[in-house]
């Protein structure tokens, strides 16, 4: 948060993934408004994952008319991340509450309150990413899953969000994904 603060107070523009001062956001942004500055965020820089939210949100909006399908998400990664739910299960989780009225919460961990999202995160070792939603009925079972090979996929999509923000000083914005790839 005041590495942030910092660069947008200088003038500089600034692409940051990580999400530990989230509950500051709305300060960042009415700062970067008043100083005119360029802030790019992004849970997960990720091409692949970005599309994954995507589907994600679609498939919620779906699933929405078929309360016979309950909906679960778990998130693997290595043994030196340091929190658990990761940004993306966040952000996974956040988008199936937005497109589903049956669950209000998400819960880190098992539940069996019909109206949480059950989450769970799992730490091993050599794992860069994996995340999996599982919508299932009596009938069937609907798997998303992403899978990070390595880390190139993330440091891609952080290099294009630099290159996307450096023409953009001067907008009093902040910008993220969605942005970057137009959906």
């Amino acid at each position: 948060y005041e590495n942030i603060m910092t660069c947008l107070k200088s003038g500089i523009p600034v692409v940051c993934g990580t999400t530990a001062w989230l509950d500051r956001l709305p300060e960042v942004t009415a700062l970067c408004e008043a100083q005119k500055g360029a802030f790019f965020y992004a849970s997960n820089y990720s091409i692949g994952v970005n599309l994954f939210f995507a589907i994600n949100r679609k498939l919620a909006e779906m699933m929405n008319r078929f309360p016979e399908y309950d909906v679960t998400l778990n998130e693997v990664h290595h043994v030196q991340k340091k929190d658990a739910p990761s940004g993306t299960a966040v952000t996974l989780a956040e988008d199936i509450l937005a497109g589903i009225d049956r669950k209000t919460a998400w819960h880190l961990g098992t539940t069996t309150a019909p109206d949480e999202l059950e989450v769970t995160a799992q730490r091993r070792a050599m794992v860069p990413g994996i995340h999996t939603v599982v919508w299932e009925s009596d009938a069937d079972i609907i798997t998303l899953d992403h899978n990070a090979k390595n880390r190139s996929g993330f440091a891609m999509g952080a290099v294009l969000a630099a290159e996307f923000l450096a023409d953009k000083r001067g907008t009093g914005r902040v910008y993220g994904m969605k942005d970057l790839l137009g959906f």
